[in-house]
């Protein structure tokens, strides 16, 4: 078993956009201005189809769960995107985290550069995905740790963030787990996997977390918070810390647009959880605009199998008549592939497709 910090790749480092706009500007650095996206949709412009909304205790309430574990089932294959109610994190931590995410955010420059994604590595202040010089950038900085197991904190990161802010996000760190896995296994029984198999695939499983800072833009429509992409993990669980809409999802080909439930998360099926499903269940394209006048914040909890685990359909959903539809690879192999590419839609999840003519998995 893997008992150290692990890397699975690198990414360019990038102008802190933040900073960038200290200096009012209405023209926009020719590197951010984004001709090839679909313009923004703007909430309430059209009747628009609204995300699901599940509620956690009447998925665990017996005389509930049935129908809400149908409708969660339902909402993981048409929407790949649900809002959770009564979720159980209490308030008080939620609002305790919003807070000094946004304090982080303030931080003066020399402060944050402790904290600077390093050569040749992923997580810290930085983008994920910049390949080239010639790339195409966000509007948005961003934040990233891997926060669980423990064992693969960085040194130089999660351990020497500011206190209250690290003992915060330690222990908002252990409820998303308590939380991830509480929602998988209840999708665990709504695809009639075998009793505990998603428990032993996501058991002890990795966590990240990337805190997003989207600052005001004056030409908003000439830029992306965060491109277009569907996330390769097993399910993200996304806190909005203000009010501001951003968040969009693509669902029939029309840009969706999310408007946060108070006291909710926003969850997603990620790639991996679309192949352990077989296929059964969907990720889904989505992307984050900016505002011309305010900024948004919000932050995502990636739940991942465990490091030494493999990437693969669940073995109780392959079988005569239902072929493997992906193939199998180690956790590390599929992060480390995965992040030596740029973020283009769900561009990976089709590498991990098997084609006609090739084996299935066993």
């Amino acid at each position: 078993m893997a008992s150290k910090p692990v890397n699975f790749g690198s990414s360019l480092a990038v102008p802190n956009v933040q900073e960038l706009m200290k200096v009012p500007i209405n023209t926009i650095p020719p590197r951010y201005i984004r001709t090839d996206q679909d313009p923004p949709i703007i909430s309430g412009a059209a009747t628009l189809p609204a995300v699901p909304v599940i509620d956690l205790q009447k998925l665990l309430a017996v005389e509930s769960s049935d129908l809400e574990r149908a409708r969660l089932h339902s909402a993981c294959q048409e929407w790949g995107f649900f809002q959770l109610l009564n979720h159980g994190v209490s308030s008080s931590l939620v609002k305790k985290t919003k807070l000094e995410i946004q304090e982080f955010f303030k931080l003066p420059i020399e402060e944050k550069r402790k904290f600077w994604q390093q050569p040749g590595a992923l997580e810290g202040f930085g983008q994920a995905f910049v390949v080239s010089e010639e790339q195409k950038l966000d509007w948005g900085d961003r934040f990233y740790i891997q926060s669980h197991p423990t064992y693969i904190r960085q040194p130089h990161l999660f351990p020497k963030l500011p206190i209250p802010f690290r003992d915060t996000l330690d222990v908002y760190s252990l409820e998303m787990k308590k939380l991830a896995m509480a929602l998988l296994e209840q999708m665990g029984k709504a695809l009639t996997m075998e009793t505990g198999e998603i428990t032993k695939i996501f058991d002890d499983g990795l966590q990240g977390m990337r805190m997003n800072y989207y600052p005001p833009c004056p030409r908003p429509e000439q830029v992306i918070g965060l491109s277009p992409h569907s996330d390769a993990v097993g399910i993200t669980i996304l806190l909005q810390l203000n009010e501001l809409e951003g968040l969009q999802i693509k669902k029939d080909g029309n840009w969706i647009p999310v408007k946060p439930l108070p006291d909710s998360f926003i969850v997603n099926i990620g790639d991996i959880m679309e192949i352990v499903s077989n296929g059964i269940y969907r990720s889904i394209e989505h992307r984050a605009t900016v505002n011309s006048e305010k900024e948004r914040l919000s932050m995502a909890i990636f739940c991942s199998p465990n490091p030494d685990g493999e990437v693969g359909p669940a073995r109780s959903l392959i079988g005569p008549g239902r072929p493997a539809l992906f193939r199998r690879e180690g956790v590390a192999d599929y992060f480390k592939a995965l992040f030596a590419r740029k973020l283009d839609g769900k561009s990976y999840i089709e590498a991990m497709r098997i084609q006609n003519g090739e084996g299935g998995a066993n």
